[in-house]
């Protein structure tokens, strides 16, 4: 898919408009199987993440639904609208600007954090086991994690970069519905990650810190794509389940 200069939409926000506008003129009709996946990541010359966010969207737009181990089809009534509304970030682009900051603000926190930040992070860990061990949702301990990192960073606009990004976690629709997804599947702040964190910010290493902190990021990104895959993959487990019953059913008359 090709961007104008003047084109400012996010990818996946061209994406979905482009698939809306399709059903709107009868390409694809209501109860009509869209293409796969890796079809229209062809088509559009984008990423399968990118596809994925797009596929959210139209979702949360009521255009279209996920049908258990069949694919995503068109709503028998798709509400009329004129263009795709903005949704904001997706969980795959927010956590890709995460790592690029945050691992510099690791890099600069190893330089100047105090002992006394260290045994914070640290206590902070323990609250964030407790919270995987009884699944509470938000990932508090988690932000608070990150956003100490900052502090000890002692500059003031990082800080306040980092709380963004954390806090568009919870404003854009898109993406809560995308790590809400990834939370169905198992989904949980990686301890052993931060574990790293910790240990290459208490040997003041900032390079250490810089790569414990992208690969912690980058691991983020390999769940959710991992998540969304397996999400598919419950749905058509689930349909063929059901479909074992009924059979075991027939074949009894």
């Amino acid at each position: 898919m090709t961007t104008s200069t003047t084109e400012t939409r996010k990818l996946y926000q061209q994406v979905a408009s482009a698939i809306a506008e399709s059903i709107r003129e009868g390409v694809h009709k209501p109860g009509q199987r869209l293409p796969s996946e890796r079809d229209l990541a062809e088509d559009y010359k984008v990423s399968r993440p990118t596809v994925r966010e797009a596929m959210i969207a139209l979702e949360i737009q009521g255009l279209v639904e996920a049908r258990h181990g069949s694919g995503v089809y068109v709503t028998d009534a798709p509400r009329a609208q004129g263009s795709a509304p903005e949704l904001d970030i997706g969980a795959f682009e927010l956590t890709e600007a995460r790592r690029l900051i945050e691992g510099e603000v690791a890099a600069l926190a190893a330089a100047t954090i105090t002992d006394e930040e260290l045994v914070e992070l640290a206590t902070i860990m323990d609250d964030m086991v407790v919270e995987n061990d009884k699944d509470v949702r938000g990932e508090g301990a988690d932000r608070r994690f990150h956003v100490t990192i900052a502090r000890a960073s002692r500059n003031s606009a990082l800080v306040s970069v980092v709380e963004t990004l954390w806090d568009q976690r919870y404003k854009s629709p898109l993406c809560r519905a995308m790590l809400e997804r990834a939370r169905q599947v198992g989904v949980r702040p990686r301890i052993d990650d931060h574990q790293e964190i910790l240990l290459a910010l208490k040997a003041r290493d900032p390079a250490a810190a810089r790569n414990a902190m992208r690969e912690h990021l980058g691991r983020v990104i390999d769940n959710l794509l991992t998540a969304t895959e397996i999400d598919a993959l419950e749905r058509a487990r689930s349909e063929v389940a059901a479909r074992r019953v009924e059979l075991a059913r027939r074949s009894a008359i």
